[in-house]
């Protein structure tokens, strides 16, 4: 019988201006504990205008990473697997929620930034536990031995009209639409990200990225260079150097998280 003892996550990220744009509006941020199987990545990609998108993207991944980084302390340690998982879910949550009150609230004193808002992409691994919260366009995808999976779906018109059948996935990426959102952060006073769990049990490659790459390059495209095992920065800069190629019409960010499972072997022993 094999268990997964703990993992080991390695991240790296890069974020581009692009061909196009006169600044970068996009914001990155990641974290791995040296000591504890606890991790997080964070992507947003800003819009507004006049330095907005860029304040809007910002507040939102120092918001989250300044709180995630509470998380793992002694109340914590003390729950049991299943409380750790509820509290993970709870705390990726209240930190998106805090991040859309602070940026309304910047909002609310500057009339410059009265446009801004912002896509969020999160994720968190604690031990075996993969727990992706997000808003917005930018997304998440793992890959591993079985091939690759999309994390996320899209909030935006183009995706809804997939889902009603109004759409194909190939039209959506031509739609002149393609770009409007649903939700974002900034927008409304109450937000609803959309969290979901996972559990990692290989050897995992976790990829977020802003929608300056997957306007671009396609699914196909993205497991074929993950699958071929480049490091991480390595597959950041291939990756953010094709969407420039190819126009680099937005702003690129991407993050990659190496995620290595430790396997601990256990024996059955008879007593006799």
């Amino acid at each position: 019988m094999h268990n997964i003892d703990r993992t080991h996550t390695a991240i790296n990220g890069r974020t581009d201006i692009g061909l196009v744009r006169s600044e970068n509006e996009d914001s990155i941020s990641w974290y791995s504990d040296p000591n504890r199987p606890f991790s997080f990545i964070v992507i947003a990609d800003g819009m507004g205008g006049y330095h907005g998108g860029a304040t809007a993207s910002a507040i939102a991944t120092s918001t989250i990473d300044e709180e995630l980084k509470t998380l793992v302390n002694t109340t914590f340690f003390h729950c049991s697997p299943d409380q750790q998982v509820l509290m993970l879910q709870a705390k990726l949550n209240q930190s998106i929620k805090l991040a859309n009150q602070r940026i309304l609230e910047r909002k609310s004193i500057n009339p410059d930034l009265t446009q801004m808002g912002t896509t969020i992409v999160c994720a968190l691994v604690w031990q075996q536990n993969l727990i992706i919260a997000h808003i917005g366009d930018s997304r998440a995808y793992l890959w591993d031995k079985r091939g690759l999976a999309r994390l996320t779906k899209d909030d935006s018109i183009v995706q809804q009209m997939i889902d009603e059948g109004r759409l194909t996935a190939e039209a959506a990426r031509e739609s002149k639409v393609r770009n409007q959102l649903t939700k974002a952060l900034g927008v409304t006073l109450d937000v609803d990200p959309t969290l979901n769990c996972f559990s990692i049990n290989h050897d995992s490659i976790l990829m977020l990225c802003s929608d300056g790459l997957t306007e671009y390059v396609n699914d196909g495209y993205i497991e074929r260079l993950l699958a071929t095992y480049r490091p991480a920065l390595e597959c950041c800069y291939r990756f953010i150097d094709d969407a420039n190629h190819a126009g680099g019409k937005d702003n690129i960010s991407v993050a990659i998280a190496e995620i290595n499972c430790t396997v601990q072997q256990q024996v059955k022993t008879a007593l006799t």
